[in-house]
Parts: C-alpha cells; sequence; structure tokens
C-alpha cells in the first residue's frame, strides 16, 4: 500500500483528493490535515459517519507521498525538506507550474523560495507527459481552466493547423475553483441566475497554456483567455476559438483527435454527426454535466466553413479531471500502479 497524507483537507480540493484516495485500492491515507480543530465532517458532510479524521500539520508522519491542498506559497517553503525524507509530492496549486520565474513572481506577487523544486518538477498532464511523470517526484498539478484548454487544443498545435498567435479562450468555471472561503461573487444571491466574468485579461492560467502549448508547437503562442463563473458548483466549459490555416472539414479535424487521444482512457472525443434536419444542433458537443465528479475531459468541435473559424469544447470537473483525479492519475504513474486505478467511475446522471 502506498502511504498518502493530505495537507489541506478542509476545503474543496483538498476533500476531494481525500475521497478519492480513500476508496482507492493501492493506497492508505496516513492523515489529512486541517488547523482549525473542526471535525472532518464539519467541512465535508458527505464524510459523516465515516470514521476519518483529521489532524492538525504539527502531527504528521512520514509518508510516501504528499498531496499539497494549501495556499500557494505554502508548498514551496516545505517541499526540499520532504524531498530530503524520500516523499514524493503532488501539488494540487500553483507553486510549481510555471517555469519562467519572472513570470512566476509577477503573477503571483511574490518571490519563490524553493526554485530548484520547480526545475525538477513535471507539469501533471498524463498525455503529454507521461513518461516524465513515471520518473517524476514532484508534480505540478495542472489549473483547471489550462487543463480543459490545453487537452482541447494540444492536437491541433502539435499538427499545425492553426495561427498559434490567435487562439482565444472563453473559460466558464462552476463555484468550486473559487475555493470554501465566502465570497460575495459565489454567494448564492448573488451567482444564481447571474455570470461573473472575473480577471478576464492576463489571468494566472493563461501562462500554463501558452508555457505547455509552446513546448508542443516549439514556437511561442498566444492564447487570449478570458474567465467567467457560472451559477453551476462543478465544471469547467473551455471555448477555444482558433482559425486554420488550411481548409479544413469537420471530419477531418475529428480523425486528428481521435488519432491524438487513441488509447487514452481519460479523453473522449465527441464524434457524433450533426443531424441535417435538427432546427438547433446540440448533440455533437459535450456537456459540463457529464463529466462532474469524474476524471474524464470531453472534447467536442465545429468548423464555421463560412468564416474560416473553428471551435473546440473541453470540459472537465474543476476538481475532477481538473484537479484531484488528475492528482491520482499522476500518483498511479508515480508508483508504477496503472494509471486508471481508483479512477474508472462515470459521471452521474442527470447530475
Amino acid at each position: 500500500m502506498i502511504k498518502v497524507g493530505i495537507l489541506g483537507a478542509s476545503g474543496y480540493m483538498g476533500g476531494e483528493a481525500l475521497r478519492i484516495l480513500n476508496e482507492h485500492p493501492e493506497v492508505d491515507v496516513v492523515w489529512a490535515t486541517s488547523r482549525s480543530g473542526q471535525p472532518l465532517d464539519y467541512f465535508h458532510r458527505n464524510f459523516y459517519g465515516s470514521g476519518l479524521k483529521l489532524v492538525s500539520p504539527e502531527e504528521i508522519t512520514p509518508v510516501d507521498a504528499i498531496f499539497f491542498a494549501i495556499p500557494t506559497g505554502t508548498p514551496m517553503k516545505m517541499a526540499e525538506e520532504l524531498l530530503d525524507q524520500g516523499t514524493k509530492l503532488i501539488d494540487l496549486g500553483a507553486d510549481f507550474r510555471l517555469k519562467n520565474r519572472t513570470d512566476w513572481e509577477r503573477v503571483y506577487k511574490r518571490q519563490h523560495a524553493s526554485w530548484s523544486v520547480v526545475e525538477e518538477a513535471i507539469y501533471g498532464i498524463p498525455e503529454l507527459h507521461r513518461e516524465e511523470i513515471k520518473q517524476a517526484r514532484v508534480i505540478a498539478n495542472p489549473g483547471c481552466y489550462s487543463s480543459a484548454a490545453i487537452l482541447g487544443l494540444a492536437p491541433l498545435i502539435k499538427a499545425n493547423l492553426i495561427d498559434t498567435q490567435k487562439i482565444i479562450v472563453d473559460g466558464l468555471s462552476g463555484t468550486t475553483g473559487a475555493g470554501a472561503e465566502v465570497d460575495v461573487t459565489t454567494h448564492h444571491p448573488e451567482i444564481g441566475n447571474n455570470l461573473i466574468p472575473y480577471n478576464v485579461v492576463d489571468h494566472r492560467h493563461t501562462y500554463e497554456m501558452e508555457q505547455e502549448l509552446g513546448q508542443i508547437s516549439r514556437e511561442p503562442v498566444t492564447v487570449h483567455f478570458t474567465s467567467t463563473y457560472v451559477p453551476i458548483t462543478r465544471g469547467i466549459l473551455a471555448i477555444c476559438h482558433c482559425f486554420p490555416t488550411q481548409h479544413l472539414l469537420r471530419s477531418d479535424i475529428l480523425d486528428i483527435y481521435k488519432g491524438f487521444y487513441e488509447g487514452e482512457q481519460f479523453v473522449k472525443v465527441f464524434d457524433t454527426p450533426q443531424d441535417p434536419k435538427a432546427s438547433w444542433q446540440y448533440r455533437p458537443y459535450p456537456w459540463v454535466a457529464a463529466v462532474s465528479g469524474t476524471n474524464y475531459c470531453h472534447i467536442g468541435l465545429d468548423i464555421d466553413e463560412t468564416r474560416n473559424r473553428l471551435v473546440v469544447f473541453s470540459v472537465l470537473d474543476s476538481i475532477g479531471k481538473g484537479g484531484a483525479h488528475a492528482g491520482v492519475q499522476n500518483l498511479n504513474l508515480m508508483f508504477g500502479l496503472d494509471e486508471n486505478t481508483g479512477l474508472e467511475r462515470l459521471g452521474l446522471h442527470p447530475y
């Protein structure tokens, strides 16, 4: 059994990591922490009667792997000591994601305390970095918007089919992404029946998208990204607008996507044909609710041949494939397990 600890289990991401790891057949969750002194079901009622307990961070003991679900800036202060103890690290936050130190320190408004850990960290999208993840000691789990956009755009970038300076991504997020702290924008009377744009330019996840897509392109990539909270709990919809550099049919692009993700368990390409008799089309495109509570990303697309615009829809659960579930997929790879272990649950319908 892999002995695992979760630093910061009172928030949504840490609670989801605990839920999934507690069901994992090859994992023993040795401890999960909170500084509050409150019981686990005070934060997560789904654990009522489970017998699981939270402990203070001062009570932690050595384990094989630690999931960081704590505020940005804290993992970097702990990482080197934990690595020296032989512990593998999966950071569900942002401390180790960006490889450009100047960008990181400007975006996160602080000095980085352990850049050597960033230099060895692997960006945790298995579909792009599987072999590196298998050898890694440190995983920088991607941001939720970043995961959706990168998975949605990677096949086009790899095939050199679009103008990489004119990529537009509209990100729609459920309120789980804002965390468990009370805020007016996620207060039900404010977000209900409403849409709330935020950080509409220079969003921090833009840098992850440009970094990872640029590595695929081998040239700089520009992503114009805008984010909006919508009145759902879990989920990300990334609507990616791009402009082909050659004439393409929808069937051609679907073939490219299916080839790129051939054999991938957790990325599903929607190839449902359009119904020429339908007055409005919706079946060819993925729905956020279908992936809620799972490690799946569903991708659909269409092309406007009249205006030469390609639109890609990428959906995932913001704390699932966009967070804790992807972290568990990375854990499986790091410890030589079948990467599907503990992750094959399908979404609920209706959700």
